[in-house]
């Protein structure tokens, strides 16, 4: 509908879509600071005070997102205290994992480098938020930079966007890392995506233009040709963890999707291999912890000691940068989500 059709329809556009500012007040969360969105159906929290990443996502009030046992929390003096930092892991639609490590703990060269790294409980600094007219288009745009950095140390500065348009389904991530120091330095980077009930059930799919998939570890040895199909609940079930090799556009793009056929919903998450690689799924069918994550990735799931052994860590050049760019987009109804099987039996049949 065109802009002076809808406003005949409304008083405010916050009927239909909005961005606030909210402040959590109790619990673990007592504090936290978010930033809440509407667009129509879509619904979704950004934390201001945790890299700018999307914890609660809906749509037509069907949640997409996993949460973990410890629920909605702030900062917590655990969050980079090594394998401790796994108590503050909530999940959420993503999280950012990086800068200098991600996936397990490990200590090299007398320094520590905690789980998942640092960034995804850095706070944000120079908050913009805004919902405004842009031509024809109603955007809700949130946008923010965190920095990691130390005396003597590295200094790095991650700006993101986040935004979306009225009438749209989707969701798009924009990252500009920068290297602000005068020396090459490590950049290790992973967008931990994680899916949960109710749109991840038993039978939810996933669908991936992978062309060949292999276990990270002996527990996940043997588990390798169910990777796209979710089990129902399994008590005290191990996790498993798989190496996907993605096929690509010629532009290097690539797309996986979630899909629901029960529910007749799904999630498409497009992005550039170009920065990001690598593409590694958690598949976690535990009960109480019963999770699908997508992880594109600048890195191994083997972590920092395996690229430093094998003289593959990557680094950005004084002020050097990368952009990186993830869009999210809800599939529903049937149609959309036998196009998205389309589009990735294309991409797999590209030579």
């Amino acid at each position: 509908m065109k802009k002076e059709e809808l406003l005949r329809r409304v008083g405010s556009m916050q009927q239909l879509a909005y961005v606030r500012p909210v402040t959590y007040s109790e619990g673990r969360a007592s504090g936290l600071k978010a930033y809440e969105v509407k667009n129509g159906p879509l619904h979704y929290k950004v934390l201001a005070d945790k890299c700018l990443d999307v914890e609660e996502f809906t749509y037509k009030g069907v949640g997409f997102n996993f949460l973990s046992k410890p629920g909605l929390q702030g900062r917590n003096h655990y969050d980079t205290n090594g394998q401790e930092a796994q108590r503050s892991i909530m999940g959420g639609l993503f999280f950012t994992a990086g800068l200098e490590n991600i996936c397990a703990p490990c200590r090299l060269n007398e320094k520590d480098y905690p789980m998942h790294g640092r960034i995804r409980t850095t706070p944000a600094e120079h908050l913009q938020a805004d919902g405004v007219w842009e031509e024809a288009d109603y955007v809700l745009r949130v946008s923010g930079e965190m920095r990691e950095a130390e005396l003597f140390g590295e200094n790095m500065v991650l700006r993101r966007s986040i935004e979306t348009r009225y009438g749209e389904a989707s969701v798009t991530v924009t990252d500009r890392i920068e290297n602000q120091s005068y020396r090459p330095e490590p950049l290790m980077l992973l967008y931990h995506i994680n899916i949960g009930y109710p749109l991840l059930d038993e039978g939810t799919e996933l669908l991936a233009p992978t062309r060949s998939v292999k276990a990270r570890d002996k527990a996940s040895e043997g588990h390798e040709s169910g990777w796209n199909r979710m089990d129902g609940p399994k008590d005290n079930e191990p996790e498993y963890v798989f190496i996907h090799d993605l096929a690509r556009t010629k532009g290097d793009r690539t797309l996986v999707c979630v899909l629901n056929e029960k529910l007749s919903l799904g999630l498409r998450l497009e992005f550039s291999c170009k920065n990001l690689p690598y593409f590694m799924e958690w598949k976690s069918t535990a009960s109480g912890d019963y999770v699908l994550g997508l992880e594109p990735a600048n890195s191994s799931v083997y972590g920092r000691p395996f690229h430093e052994t094998e003289g593959t860590l990557h680094h950005l050049p004084p002020f050097g940068t990368e952009t990186n760019v993830l869009k999210f987009s809800v599939l529903d109804g049937t149609e959309a989500l036998a196009a998205a099987r389309k589009e990735v039996a294309d991409i797999l049949a590209q030579k």
